[in-house]
């Protein structure tokens, strides 16, 4: 294996500028060699590297192509990995951009965007082959909490004007409320949640939309419960087909990020095998 033919692309970007676009949303915009990322999806998942407390350098893993592995580094300089979605890439001004919810100092991530100055480093990775984001469909369901807006703000604005469909999306309040833009006939539903560590009400909200009998989509992004009604909702009483569905939990109620992760993947495992 040679360093082109990594899977992941990784280096240290610096903060060139951050701004509270909503009360709970902050945008952090990056500069660095983002050049790596030009094959990389627009809306794909990624990785960030969070430095540790008290330490002002992101200090990445190596790869051993000897043994194929990843080599971290020490403990006490070790980042804090997360999963996000970029939110824009600008090649010429040397631009990467991703949005953070803001949990005020509850979180890694939101602790670091709410800290984060121009100069602060961040780790990132990403796949460093394109995939596709969603299939081409006459009509589509959109669903997410606020961690899923960056992924969905990018899917409506690429869907074609002959598309149609809904979008669900569920914030802490009115003020967290950002206007999207599509040049799809698409229907917008924001639903307030000030609360979401106690309870979703999107799966309320999906039940109440008329399914077409033309070709669907649906994309579902947030909390690991919500996607686990929604999925078995569109999929046993709807009967979606598995490929026109995709459902991916972004966090877990009570639970990290690497603590939710082993059960997500069971999860997700157990539901491929079921055909749920």
């Amino acid at each position: 294996m040679t360093n082109r033919e990594l899977p992941i692309i990784q280096d240290v970007f610096t903060v060139k500028s951050k701004e509270f676009i909503t009360p709970h949303y902050v945008r952090i915009t990056l500069t660095g060699n983002v050049e790596l990322f030009k094959n990389a999806t627009l809306g794909d998942n990624n990785k960030i590297f969070i430095p540790p407390k008290n330490v002002d350098t992101v200090h990445m893993r190596s790869y051993d192509f000897e043994k194929e592995e990843w080599v971290l580094p020490p403990e006490h300089l070790r980042p804090i990995m997360r999963t996000y979605t970029h939110r824009a890439i600008d090649l010429t001004k040397k631009e990467l951009v991703i949005d953070f919810v803001n949990h005020g100092l509850n979180g890694p991530a939101s602790c670091w965007a709410n800290a984060a100055q121009k100069g602060s480093q961040l780790g990132i990775a990403m796949k460093s082959k394109p995939k596709e984001l969603y299939p081409e469909k006459d009509w589509y369901l959109l669903v997410g909490d606020a961690t899923a807006i960056p992924v969905i703000s990018i899917i409506l604005e690429s869907l074609p004007s002959s598309a149609n469909g809904i979008c669900i999306i569920e914030v802490h309040g009115y003020e967290d409320e950002q206007i999207l833009h599509s040049k799809a006939a698409i229907q917008f539903k924001w639903l307030h949640n000030p609360f979401p560590e106690k309870g979703s009400k999107l799966i309320e909200e999906v039940r109440k939309v008329s399914m077409p009998q033309t070709s669907k989509f649906g994309y579902v992004a947030c909390e690991f419960d919500s996607v686990k009604q929604i999925r078995q909702y569109l999929r046993k009483e709807k009967n979606w087909r598995l490929d026109e569905l995709y459902a991916y939990s972004y966090w877990k109620n009570g639970l990290a990020e690497d603590e939710s992760a082993s059960s997500r993947r069971k999860h997700k495992r157990s539901d491929r095998h079921s055909g749920g």
